[in-house]
């Protein structure tokens, strides 16, 4: 939970920022960057493409600014953007693009070894795979709160709804998990 302290600045740098002071935005990126980043990179998996992600994410964010009417904190809003990026980025159709022939071995694959892969990052694959086919009031109620480290009490707010549905929420999605998890056991 933040001080007064905290959301007094918040609130100075938002209004600097609405008049358009560079600084400020500078201030509130160093201020929620790393979080936004974390947040994408446990959903994605991928550092190169959160990384992407986290810069859309940004954008939208700057561009939807008019509109925060408040009402959550400033990285609660930007979670649930940062969220909603990758959202629509799994939706977006993908086109591939075969390399040629020639230029096939000339490119170096920095990947390690198929041997190498196997086994490390297993885990939470498993883990992600199964919170990303959660339903998604239980998956966004989870990655909020476990991979972007938002308090139950600020979810409530942002959803409108009770810190008690939030925890609701989150036994229901605990139990889901823990039989999706299961199942891939098997």
């Amino acid at each position: 939970m933040r001080n007064g302290a905290e959301a007094g600045e918040e609130g100075r740098l938002l209004a600097a920022l609405a008049a358009g002071d560079r600084q400020a935005a500078e201030r509130l990126v160093e201020r929620t960057y790393r979080g936004v980043y974390a947040l994408l990179r446990r959903l994605c998996g991928d550092p190169d493409l959160a990384a992407d992600l986290t810069q859309d994410t940004y954008r939208k964010a700057w561009d939807a600014l008019p509109g925060f009417d408040r009402r959550s904190q400033f990285s609660t809003w930007l979670f649930r953007i940062a969220y909603t990026t990758f959202l629509n980025h799994l939706r977006r159709p993908r086109r591939l693009v075969p390399l040629e022939e020639k230029h096939e071995a000339a490119v170096p694959d920095p990947a390690p070894a198929a041997d190498e892969v196997v086994g490390r990052g297993l885990e939470g694959d498993r883990l992600r795979r199964a919170v990303l086919a959660l339903p998604e009031n239980l998956r966004y109620t989870v990655t909020a709160v476990f991979w972007g480290d938002l308090p139950v009490k600020e979810i409530a707010r942002q959803e409108g709804i009770t810190t008690v549905a939030i925890r609701k929420r989150l036994k229901k999605a605990f139990r889901l998990l823990a039989l999706a998890l299961e199942e891939d056991v098997r």
